[in-house]
């Protein structure tokens, strides 16, 4: 039986996006060392920077040129930062920390320490809303890589499941200390999983319409935005712990995703 190349889409969007429910599991329940955490965290940076490297930016020049390619870059770390910095203000600067900080955070919302909030509120949908931002270029680009032949980048698909579980693992642990209930917890990214889906299956429908320089300045739309989302969140997460040895470990993941795209290639 054939399956039409949308539903793979999303199909594979699902897969990479189960991975965020995974760890949400593994981070919630198994009480996963500090320090591990912080170690996977890095490894998960080094896998997206090789991948928004070597798959995401590359393709996006050869489809659209540099101009193309440059424009879109930038423009999608300055969209991300922008959403990210006003997250922030709303309370969810540390939504992919695993310490004590989305606890101390979430008092500071509630007592109205934080400037823009008032007393009383509660970052939670800032929490969910910096989740989303953060899963959802991840999530185009697999829908994107399918608009060449028809198939799916694989090497994309492996990066991103093997990104999004440290991704869960830390942010589901900062929430139960925290003090966030199960339910919102696997609530929350079993939503983004299925957004996740949805991401990438529209970012092959959508786009599979239109020019290749508007593709390439799509999937580097994309890349920025998720070079900017490792130097904000996953990377100081990482150092946190990690200290020393997070430079290290970034590398051994940006060689496992180099090995990965070498054998898919």
């Amino acid at each position: 039986m054939t399956f039409p190349t949308w539903a793979l889409a999303g199909f594979w969007g699902l897969v990479s996006g189960s991975a965020l429910l995974l760890g949400a599991a593994i981070g919630y329940y198994a009480h996963v060392p500090q320090r591990l955490i912080a170690a996977v965290m890095a490894f998960g940076s080094g896998v997206l920077i090789s991948t928004l490297s070597l798959e995401l930016m590359e393709e996006a020049y050869k489809k659209g040129g540099l101009d193309s390619t440059a424009l879109g870059f930038v423009g999608g770390a300055a969209a991300y930062t922008l959403a990210n910095w006003v997250l922030a203000r709303a309370g969810a600067k540390h939504r992919k920390r695993s310490g004590e900080h989305q606890r101390t955070e979430r008092e500071k919302v509630q007592t109205g320490q934080k400037e823009g909030t008032e007393a009383g509120d509660d970052n939670g949908m800032a929490l969910a809303i910096g989740a989303l931002l953060d899963g959802i270029p991840e999530s185009i680009v697999i829908g994107l890589s399918m608009l060449a032949g028809g198939s799916v980048s694989m090497v994309a698909v492996v990066a991103i499941f093997m990104s999004n579980l440290p991704e869960g693992l830390s942010s589901s642990a900062g929430m139960k200390k925290a003090g966030r209930p199960a339910r919102y917890v696997f609530l929350l990214w079993a939503g983004i999983m299925l957004i996740s889906g949805v991401a990438s299956l529209a970012g092959y429908s959508v786009f599979s319409q239109f020019s290749p320089e508007v593709v390439a300045a799509t999937t580097a739309v994309a890349a920025g935005a998720v070079l900017a989302m490792i130097a904000d969140t996953m990377i100081p997460e990482a150092f946190e712990t990690a200290h020393n040895f997070t430079g290290l470990i970034t590398v051994l993941g940006f060689l496992a995703s180099f090995f990965l795209s070498k054998m898919g290639g």
